[in-house]
């Protein structure tokens, strides 16, 4: 039977004989049913008709993405690591070819991912690489397909690999999480965000929504409890979850100069 995957968020569900009847991301108002309706594909009509494109993002990462843009359009990251490498968020394809390549620098030693909206295909990955997955307690119930590879944590930290640390932020989902890169940005360190954190066009700045699509804000308490919850480690960069959204420098004065304003703004 297959495991289908809805086109509008890319999140693989557990094989059935049939298409699920609705995306359970998708009803939930931090996502949305696609305005021509509930539609599914397969891992194997996908690689028809995308293709999976890697790109240097600076020394010791790599950007994963697809081409044309499917779903939410966001783009992983792959941190080589002399422990391990590992996959930051995931995306629904995964072709031999891209396959072949990561195997060729090491394959990788685990997932980590920020939130639901992400996990995409990721049971896919962790077979092909024979590697866990790490998902905050949290979100379990956002799991629409369930593999051994998945290995939940609890709490507000969780180290991964010598200067690789899951950080739990909450916020736009009560699990969601970032990874600090310590010895990224040439050891200035990196903040992976995926939307936690979300990189705006501005790049100077970042944001925090409990639902981007509906447009649904956080309350200030959950966006200091974020700021406070990054403020004890040292990053310089920030990726977001996109090709681009990216703040170059200057992330952390960035982090508590957004804040203020998000904050500010609420009470205006």
């Amino acid at each position: 039977m297959p495991h289908f995957i809805c086109t509008n968020c890319g999140t693989q569900f557990a094989e059935t004989p049939q298409p699920p009847q609705e995306c359970t991301i998708c009803i939930e108002e931090r996502e949305f049913i696609n305005w021509d309706g509930q539609n599914w594909t397969t891992l194997e009509k996908l690689a028809k008709s995308h293709k999976n494109v890697i790109r240097r993002v600076e020394s010791g990462l790599l950007g994963i993405g697809m081409e044309p843009a499917f779903a939410i359009g966001q783009r992983a990251l792959l941190v080589t690591h002399p422990e391990g490498n590992i996959l930051w968020d995931c995306i629904p394809l995964l072709d031999a070819g891209l396959v072949s390549l990561i195997k060729g620098i090491g394959g990788l030693s685990g997932i980590a991912i920020s939130h639901p909206h992400y996990y995409s295909c990721m049971i896919e990955w962790a077979e092909a690489f024979d590697c866990p997955i790490f998902l905050h307690q949290a979100d379990r119930k956002w799991v629409m397909r369930s593999g051994p590879a998945i290995q939940f944590w609890e709490g507000d930290r969780q180290r991964i690999g010598a200067g690789l640390t899951l950080i739990r932020c909450g916020g736009h989902f009560e699990g969601g999480t970032v990874l600090h890169w310590s010895e990224g940005a040439e050891g200035k360190g990196v903040l992976l965000s995926g939307d936690i954190i979300h990189v705006v066009q501005d790049r100077r700045w970042v944001s925090f929504m409990y639902s981007y699509p509906n447009l649904i804000p956080l309350s200030a308490a959950k966006v200091k409890h974020i700021a406070a919850s990054v403020a004890p480690f040292k990053f310089d960069r920030i990726y977001g979850a996109w090709w681009g959204k990216t703040v170059a420098s200057e992330a952390k004065t960035a982090v508590n100069q957004s804040v203020q304003r998000y904050i500010q703004h609420l009470r205006n």
